[in-house]
């Protein structure tokens, strides 16, 4: 069995690895989850996404989306190394409301997940806070911010989104590589101090 120092792709893993954690990417429809996963994933992203067609126009809002040609029907799929112990399997969910029946399968091993935000359309955020809530993973809010995005401060933000105070939220563009691993880094750390203190 190869590994990543060994492998010209970097498909394998190295044999230090100890720990392989899974973690959910969500957020709304046409949100910037599938771009956050390409930009993160040190291998190339398993991605399902199709077309839209004008069949999906009655059911798919395109209200105040920019340029968005395709929409993910299954899950997106990523891996990042955090450090030469840990890694991380990113699992994408598809954000439109008739794919919810998916989140259970996806849900089940996850230790958290990341909520993409846009803060132009905070309104429909609340359904996916509420799924992740539901099925009990803890998470943090990464407020994804377009060209020309004004920025909200982040009371407001938490306010809207109605958040309790230790819930991390943190700045990101989903196209920006180290703005989107500060985001997956502040997760990760706010999961450490939730193990810690239920182990103490």
């Amino acid at each position: 069995m190869g590994s990543k120092l060994d492998s010209a792709d970097g498909v394998y893993l190295d044999d230090a690895v100890q720990i392989a954690a899974k973690i959910l990417v969500v957020g709304h429809f046409a949100v910037g989850k599938t771009t956050f996963i390409g930009t993160m994933s040190e291998i190339p992203p398993l991605r399902t996404e199709e077309r839209m067609t004008q069949a999906g126009a009655h059911i798919d809002d395109l209200k105040g989306v920019r340029g968005k040609s395709t929409t993910t029907v299954a899950m997106d799929f990523g891996r990042i190394t955090l450090s030469n112990k840990l890694v991380l399997y990113l699992f994408g969910t598809p954000g439109q409301e008739r794919f919810v029946q998916v989140w259970e399968d996806m849900t089940r091993g996850a230790l958290g997940a990341l909520i993409l935000v846009d803060p132009e359309r905070l309104k429909e955020s609340f359904p996916v806070i509420d799924l992740v809530e539901q099925y009990g993973l803890p998470y943090a809010i990464s407020v994804n911010h377009f060209d020309e995005t004004p920025v909200r401060p982040e009371s407001e933000l938490r306010e809207a989104l109605d958040l309790l105070p230790e819930t991390p939220v943190i700045s990101c563009d989903a196209r920006d590589q180290k703005s989107s691993a500060d985001a997956l880094i502040a997760l990760v750390r706010y999961l450490q101090t939730r193990t810690d203190r239920s182990t103490t």
